[in-house]
């Protein structure tokens, strides 16, 4: 009997019907998600060309409406001498034209769908109560729904831990959320860099940053804090040259902080960290069979991401989310 896909998967399976949407995932590691997907018959991942796509099959779209694998077809039997039969019954005697058809199979609600009604139904804000496993299972719910592409666009999903156990609200998108924006251009040198990011260049390693991304992360701050001092705000520099461990990297002191409207906004450079699905070795395998208090992990350890084009993200820590540039050189 095939395994139920778990909310990592079903996430990625949702992604591949909604047509793969960018900007969804911060990493690659959902092709891994897909090659799994792929050996469970629920994908189909090409390369051809050197161009990387996934498509959903048969079987995928099955488990999407009824949340389980499609029937396996019977295989045929050989042929075998005829046996008399005995006489029919009188239920078998009953055409099948007169017995009532099966109601046909309710399509499935996601955990998306089925969060967005609740949300509906509530008023926009949902409090989850209780203990044990079930109860720590929403923080990833809600992460998978962001990342499912159901959530309405004027709308933005929230979660957080409250005194009655964890709170969801669907609120609405604020107006300048919805403006446009002109793109920032980002320089290619720095050959004037601002004081803030002149007093980044004088740490060993700034923002405790790896190397191959120091230089983009700084060349973003540069545009960023230009820009902004361009329509009358100002910027000062914070702490830098540390980074905080991956379990606080939310509540480190910020690197430089921005003033606009009166408002002070923090800013923390981050590196997104790698983790990818772990393949279980032989060996592991052997010592799980034999120790059953061994735990093979789910996911790799945590690395840091040398892809320049990805890995530098800026947010804010105060009273909101910043900006995570995007396309930058």
């Amino acid at each position: 009997m095939e395994r139920p896909v778990n909310e990592r998967q079903l996430a990625v399976l949702e992604w591949v019907e909604a047509g793969c949407p960018a900007s969804v995932w911060e990493t690659s590691s959902y092709k891994t998600t897909c090659q799994a997907l792929q050996n469970r018959g629920l994908v189909t991942v090409s390369r051809k060309g050197g161009q990387w796509s996934v498509a959903l099959t048969s079987a995928g779209r099955h488990y999407l409406a009824h949340g389980t694998y499609p029937p396996r077809r019977p295989r045929p039997r050989k042929a075998q001498a005829a046996t008399p039969q005995p006489p029919p019954t009188r239920a078998q005697e009953i055409p099948a034209a007169g017995r009532k058809p099966s109601p046909p199979p309710r399509p499935r609600v996601t955990f998306t769908e089925q969060l967005l009604q609740e949300l509906a139904g509530a008023g926009g804000r949902l409090v989850k109560c209780g203990s044990g496993p079930e109860l720590e299972k929403w923080p990833s719910r809600v992460a998978a729904a962001r990342r499912s592409g159901r959530i309405p666009e004027t709308k933005e999903l929230y979660g957080g831990w409250c005194r009655g156990g964890y709170e969801i609200k669907l609120v609405n998108m604020p107006a300048w959320r919805l403006a446009p924006l002109e793109p920032v251009p980002v320089p290619s040198r720095l050959v004037r860099p601002h004081t803030v990011v002149r007093a980044m260049q004088n740490e060993s390693q700034p923002l405790g940053l790896t190397k191959p991304v120091q230089g983009r992360a700084l060349r973003l701050i540069q545009a960023l804090i230009s820009a902004t001092e361009n329509e009358g705000h100002s910027s000062s520099a914070g702490q830098t040259g540390s980074a905080p461990p991956p379990h606080r990297r939310r509540r480190a002191s910020p690197h430089f902080t921005i003033t606009a409207q009166g408002q002070t906004v923090e800013f923390l450079v981050l590196q997104e960290q790698d983790r990818t699905e772990h393949v279980a070795t032989e060996k592991e395998l052997a010592e799980a069979k034999k120790n059953s208090w061994i735990r093979i992990p789910a996911m790799t350890t945590p690395r840091p991401n040398a892809s320049a084009s990805s890995s530098a993200a800026a947010s804010r820590t105060g009273r909101a989310n910043g900006p995570t540039p995007q396309g930058a050189p």
